[in-house]
């Protein structure tokens, strides 16, 4: 059996029937980062043998037949965003290049709690900015279906780790598109949670927490290790791990989907639409109601620039005190921020609230399930190309522009999930 390519569920049965070790399983991954990494430049930083002690702990838990829960022994690799305690976090920054946190970021410490073995950091761009994955401190990631291509980001590493089999999933965090935008470039599952089912950010619903896998069910069996109320973060919900363990599909037939290829407005390469057309005839097939049905959200895109640029004016001190170490995309960001008027961001957080609204009254008026739409607008890029400046032919005007049929979906604060729905061009797929 190839440990690298089994779902993370089949691995979790056989840990748990004690015909696997957490230190059997290991050994297998590090082999595999150990030949496939170089190439691909996912995992910036590896703690073998911090995750080799705690892979001999949950053995020697599980030969008395005590079990952490529902990750136990299952290896992952954390964003490099996210504080894990005694492993090097940078945040894909020079000016952290060398910072090793005592604590680990909430989920993290939950993944440890359900009995996952951290085993070391995926790249990022610098402090998530940007959805290509890349960074002065360790370069460049590459899309494990053609190594000239960028994964996305800004959870890349993630996806790239998972997606040649380095770990069985990965956490990622989103904003503008940064858990579905890499799924969506190598193939995978990503899904943007509901705001709080993760305990992340203290106050703000936009930026989440989610898991990236190579299955459905290997998504909600992280998500169970992840989710869950937690007394230091107040937007935290009460949701139950155990609700997301043991799902089944679900029929489709009589599934209601609003189905648009562009949300009434944006440019998307006809590549992209092709597969989708693809898709589409699967979902009728399958005995899905589709109708042609798109909600109003242009105006979402002026709310997301206004709260995110709120939400970097956070790293003023950052660009004060080292702007020579910051790259120019995230230095504009940040002074976009800083230059807001307060009454800018009041009416941005309102226009939120009303088109929160409009997204609900949209699905409950059709009525719809489900909005099926892109996730990317765009074909995977040179990783030598930060950004995509204009789509057919039309220009972006900013680094995050390219990426609306995400951050507009993040505006109305529903959950979102990207599923693999076809290969745009012929390529390898990648091992295992």
């Amino acid at each position: 059996m190839d440990l690298c390519a089994t779902p993370a569920v089949e691995l979790a049965r056989l840990i748990r029937a004690r015909e696997l070790s957490a230190a059997e399983l290991l050994a297998a991954v590090l082999a595999r980062i150990e030949s496939v990494n170089p190439a691909i430049n996912a995992i910036v930083t590896l703690a073998a043998g911090q995750a080799q002690a705690a892979a001999a702990g949950l053995d020697a838990r599980a030969a008395r037949g005590d079990f952490a829960g529902p990750l136990h022994g299952l290896p992952i690799a954390v964003k490099d965003l996210a504080e894990t305690a005694g492993i090097r976090t940078t945040y894909g920054s020079p000016v952290f290049a060398s910072y090793v946190p005592s604590f680990d970021a909430p989920h993290v410490a939950r993944l440890r709690q359900a009995g996952a073995v951290v085993i070391g950091k995926t790249n990022t761009p610098e402090f998530g900015a940007g959805s290509q994955t890349f960074n002065a401190v360790f370069g460049v990631t590459r899309n494990p279906y053609d190594p000239r291509l960028t994964p996305g980001g800004s959870s890349g590493g993630a996806a790239a780790a998972v997606a040649t089999g380095m770990i069985p999933f990965a956490d990622g965090s989103d904003l503008a598109a940064s858990v579905r935008n890499p799924a969506a470039f190598c193939g995978l599952v990503g899904l943007r949670t509901t705001p709080g089912l993760i305990p992340a950010d203290l106050l703000d619903p936009m930026g989440v927490v989610g898991p990236i896998a190579r299955t459905a069910a290997d998504a909600a069996l992280l998500l169970a290790g992840m989710c869950g109320a937690d007394a230091g973060v107040p937007l935290a919900r009460p949701d139950r791990p155990g609700d997301f363990l043991g799902l089944r599909p679900a029929p489709l037939r009589g599934l209601r989907v609003a189905y648009t290829d562009d949300l009434g407005d944006l440019p998307v390469q006809p590549e992209v639409r092709s597969v989708l057309a693809a898709m589409r005839g699967s979902l009728e097939a399958a005995g899905c109601v589709v109708t042609d049905a798109a909600p109003a959200l242009a105006d979402a895109d002026e709310v997301f620039q206004v709260l995110r640029a709120a939400r970097m004016a956070a790293r003023a001190p950052l660009l004060r005190d080292h702007r020579e170490q910051v790259k120019a995309t995230l230095a504009w960001n940040i002074e976009k921020g800083l230059a807001l008027a307060a009454e800018q961001i009041a009416v941005a957080r309102d226009g939120q609230a009303e088109i929160f609204r409009r997204f609900a009254s949209f699905l409950a008026d059709g009525p719809y399930d489900v909005l099926a739409l892109p996730t990317v607008q765009v074909l995977p890029f040179p990783v030598e190309q930060e950004w995509v400046t204009e789509i057919n032919g039309e220009p972006m005007a900013t680094y995050i522009d390219w990426m609306r049929s995400c951050s507009r979906i993040t505006v109305t604060l529903h959950p979102a999930i990207t599923i693999p729905a076809g290969l745009a061009r012929p390529g390898p797929a990648p091992a295992p």
